[in-house]
């Protein structure tokens, strides 16, 4: 009885039991791996009188601080993360990723696909087409579930994922270089294709009339810089989910000119000559190299698995509902309307052109090329436009984990977020950057076919050995056996694209020229 009677008495102190709450690891590398300190604290033990005078009542109190707790689990930022453009705000959804996915997802690679059913049929290439198409979707899947460890870490960079999946060293080895080269080397690529496109949209709107009035319009490089200096402008909007209505407007943009273009390219239907049947003096070595830079020309064509991580770390996450729902929505969403324009667009392109497809500029130089008279100068003009369009917007998107690792060196060094004359210079700094190298490698393109087959692990091998490591599977399951055969095929075919692009390049060479673009 006098026990029980401590029990109730007012005045002696109660151990009520303070919810551990965890912040997510440094981006430091080296941490990763560590145990998080939510397990390695024991809990203090509830009191008995707390156990005793619970009712009813208090139970719903009791469920809304458990999950309170939960989403500060999910949720809490490292200080770090609150400061850098792509999770300093976690307010997207399901729309946004949808947004950012389209717009990233769909350009002008995707206007080089007929060009790979030459080397491939029509056979073949609807094939390759479709398992690519899938296989890449299940990488995404697996990409999304990773996102989130069940500690409530969150992976919101590529280069994160795989270094807490093969250790420091060997994860920046494997993707540093790739990452690199999809975000900084897309946007350089962007810069060539919108100056290109605004010179051609320039040609369209005013056609002759400036050599009549002994007027010089501007060069290639001076198209480069107006395009850059427009994509600079745009670069000021501080974070990831501050540019989701312009990647609305590209996602409007690149969905509408792939429509445009092989709409149109059918509807004028096929030119005189085109045929459908390989070339018989070509040797057998030129022709397997030619179906590997094909194959090269299918798997690049889907790609952002690079921004699929950063756009997933911008939204908010909780046990009910964590992020990998929302996402995968938006993914699911955004890759229907990318099948619905790409299989069109690649199938219908080779249809119309056949053979005599381009070997650059893809779907819209043969539009010019071969329908440039007979077609409306205000569809070719409305085709140019939006090309620029999507291309000023995937740049925003792609120079993103640019900004992140630029701001992370600062923030890192100062323990401070970054002030705007910081944060804007960087972005300057870059887009000047990327300006040069266009200027003094105009050839890059030419090298796409051998650095896409050195970053085509990061869509198709990676994923599946990440998985195997990080959520450790049955041996001998289903899950571990699919993951080893997709990720042993894709680095196979990662080195044969790699070979046959090396080949294609020492047989047939490249047209180098030193700040000269055309």
């Amino acid at each position: 009885m006098g026990r029980e009677m401590s029990n109730l008495n007012p005045n002696r102190e109660t151990r009520i039991p303070v919810p551990t709450v965890f912040s997510v690891p440094s981006p430091s590398p080296s941490q990763f791996h560590s145990p998080s300190p939510a397990n390695s604290i024991p809990m203090t033990p509830k009191s008995p009188f707390i156990t005793r005078v619970m009712t009813p009542l208090a139970s719903p109190m009791k469920k809304a601080m458990a999950n309170m707790q939960g989403y500060l689990e999910f949720t809490k930022l490292n200080p770090h993360d609150e400061w850098l453009p792509i999770t300093e705000s976690r307010n997207g959804n399901a729309f946004y990723a949808a947004f950012h996915t389209l717009s990233s997802g769909i350009g002008v690679q995707a206007l080089v696909l007929p060009l790979a059913f030459t080397a491939l049929g029509w056979v073949w290439g609807i094939m390759s087409l479709s398992v690519v198409f899938v296989w890449q979707m299940y990488t995404l899947w697996l990409l999304i579930q990773l996102h989130e460890s069940s500690s409530g870490t969150r992976y919101s960079r590529y280069l994160w994922l795989s270094m807490a999946a093969f250790g420091e060293k060997l994860g920046k080895l494997m993707t540093l270089l790739p990452t690199i080269y999809l975000s900084s080397g897309t946007c350089i690529t962007l810069i060539m294709i919108g100056g290109a496109t605004m010179k051609l949209l320039f040609n369209i709107i005013y056609g002759n009339t400036w050599e009549k009035n002994n007027e010089t319009p501007l060069s290639m490089i001076e198209w480069y810089l107006v395009f850059t200096c427009l994509a600079v402008v745009l670069t000021q909007l501080p974070n990831l989910n501050s540019i989701a209505g312009v990647s609305l407007i590209g996602a409007i943009a690149s969905v509408s000119y792939c429509t445009v273009i092989w709409v149109v390219s059918v509807v004028e239907g096929r030119p005189t000559g085109v045929s459908y049947e390989k070339p018989d003096e070509v040797s057998q070595v030129a022709r397997v190299c030619d179906v590997l830079n094909s194959l090269g020309i299918v798997a690049f064509a889907f790609r952002g698995h690079n921004l699929v991580l950063e756009i997933q770390g911008t939204m908010p996450s909780n046990p009910k509902q964590p992020s990998r729902i929302p996402m995968w929505k938006g993914v699911k969403y955004s890759y229907f309307i990318i099948a619905m324009c790409l299989f069109p667009l690649a199938i219908g392109g080779y249809w119309v052109y056949g053979n005599m497809m381009p070997t650059t500029g893809g779907l819209l130089n043969a539009l010019y090329k071969y329908h440039g008279r007979s077609t409306s100068r205000a569809i070719l003009g409305l085709t140019s436009a939006l090309v620029i369009i999507n291309s000023l917007t995937s740049f925003q998107i792609y120079a993103m984990p640019v900004f992140d690792n630029l701001e992370l060196r600062y923030v890192t060094k100062t323990n401070g977020p970054c002030p705007w004359w910081v944060r804007a210079g960087s972005r300057v700094f870059f887009g000047a950057l990327a300006f040069f190298v266009a200027v003094a490698l105009p050839f890059l393109p030419s090298l796409a076919g051998l650095i896409g087959g050195i970053a085509l692990p990061m869509t198709l091998a990676y994923p599946c050995f990440m998985w195997i490591v990080i959520k450790k599977p049955n041996v001998y399951s289903k899950m571990w056996w699919l993951n080893w055969i997709l990720g042993c095929l894709g680095m196979i075919l990662s080195i044969l694209l790699v070979l046959g692009a090396i080949w294609t390049i020492v047989t047939r060479g490249i047209e180098v020229h030193f700040f000269n673009p055309k």
